[in-house]
């Protein structure tokens, strides 16, 4: 018999983790430091779990996206270096509390938290220089670079920690001769403010896919992110999935045509032959999306693949199982090893990111450590 609790979790699968830890590993020089994503409740895995396993694993630096993220991890006791990839001007007093370090990418937030750190009487504290190479989303473009430099020559408060950019197309061989600009413009503005301080930060530019791909160009550092959970930018390259989506089924139910219809709006149609239906306690609360209900999406149950029935609900969905032995407890995989989470974005017509981090806190996460 199954526990109550055992209803639905997101099983991490440590060995498979560490598999895709030491293959990206492999990659980079001995030297070149490793900073590992952990933003979004580490991709839907669970933040506190996973800092924990890549702090174990050896990673040099962890990072978030915004500072109560990495107050989180400070309060559950992780102690790596935390960059905060995202961090609010009105958050500088916490970020300084819990020893994280902020990413910096604009002359306004740069003076007001050299302003916090002056009326603290603090210097030298640790700061990551966001650079814009092209992704124009935040950072300092070439034109702003001048600005920035004269305010680090006079600010004695700050110390540039690493110097930084993100790719905007490292996994799409169609626009390797933009990437490959980007990168040559991140090191020409990189250069510049080192030599303008006087001390050379860390350098870093390649994610996930920049590191499979254009690895020759780690500089200093790296930042893995979705491949540490296991997508790759290479296509056939099989990273191990780390995330398994699972549950265990609520109820079996026999259905003839005279019982009428099966779920919300009636879209579930019972067969002239009878169908049996599985309900399971997952819906799109719990990042199941919508748009996989009346047999779009197909999960695994048995070892047989089976398909949704009617529309999906909040807590629950149905699958037709008919044919299959399945009983009240038999278990669910929505996503795993089969079917895959690249296959079921590719049902979706969505990324492998947005379904991982779609999956809700209320769903329980748990380390298998014996793979």
């Amino acid at each position: 018999m199954f526990r109550e609790e055992d209803f639905s979790r997101l099983e991490i699968d440590l060995g498979g983790c560490l598999e895709n830890y030491k293959y990206f590993r492999s990659k980079l020089e001995a030297s070149t430091k490793l900073l590992v994503l952990v933003k979004a409740n580490a991709y839907g895995h669970g933040a506190v779990e996973f800092a924990s396993l890549m702090e174990d694993a050896g990673a040099d630096y962890l990072a978030v996206a915004y500072p109560v993220e990495g107050i989180e991890l400070r309060q559950a006791g992780i102690k790596s270096p935390i960059m905060v990839l995202t961090a609010g001007t009105d958050s500088f007093e916490q970020i300084i509390n819990y020893g994280l370090e902020p990413g910096i990418p604009n002359i306004y937030s740069l003076k007001v938290l050299c302003d916090v750190l002056e009326k603290r009487g603090m210097s030298d504290f640790p700061i990551h220089i966001k650079l814009d190479t092209g992704m124009h989303r935040l950072g300092f473009m070439t034109n702003e670079l001048d600005e920035l430099l004269d305010f680090l020559k006079t600010c004695s408060r700050v110390k540039v920690k690493s110097v930084y950019s993100h790719l905007a197309a490292a996994d799409d061989p169609t626009c390797d001769e933009f990437t490959l600009g980007q990168i040559e413009l991140f090191k020409r503005n990189a250069d510049r403010l080192s030599e303008s301080v006087g001390y050379k930060p860390l350098y870093h530019v390649l994610n996930s896919a920049g590191i499979e791909r254009f690895s020759q160009y780690q500089f200093d550092m790296v930042r893995l992110g979705i491949g540490i959970y296991g997508v790759s930018a290479i296509p056939g390259n099989s990273l191990h999935p780390v995330a398994s989506f699972k549950c265990k089924v609520l109820q079996v139910k026999r259905l003839q045509p005279s019982d009428g219809t099966i779920g919300y709006g009636r879209h579930g149609k019972i067969a002239p032959e009878g169908t049996v239906i599985a309900t399971i306690p997952v819906g799109y609360a719990d990042g199941v999306d919508r748009h996989l209900s009346r047999g779009k999406g197909s999960f695994t149950i048995n070892g047989h693949k089976v398909p949704t029935i009617g529309n999906i609900c909040m807590d629950m969905c149905m699958l037709d199982v008919t044919g299959l032995d399945v009983k009240v407890g038999d278990t669910v995989t929505i996503f795993g090893e089969n079917p895959t989470i690249t296959e079921l974005a590719s049902v979706l017509g969505t990324i492998p990111y947005e379904i991982l981090t779609s999956v809700p806190r209320r769903i329980e996460r748990i380390v298998v450590r014996n793979k």
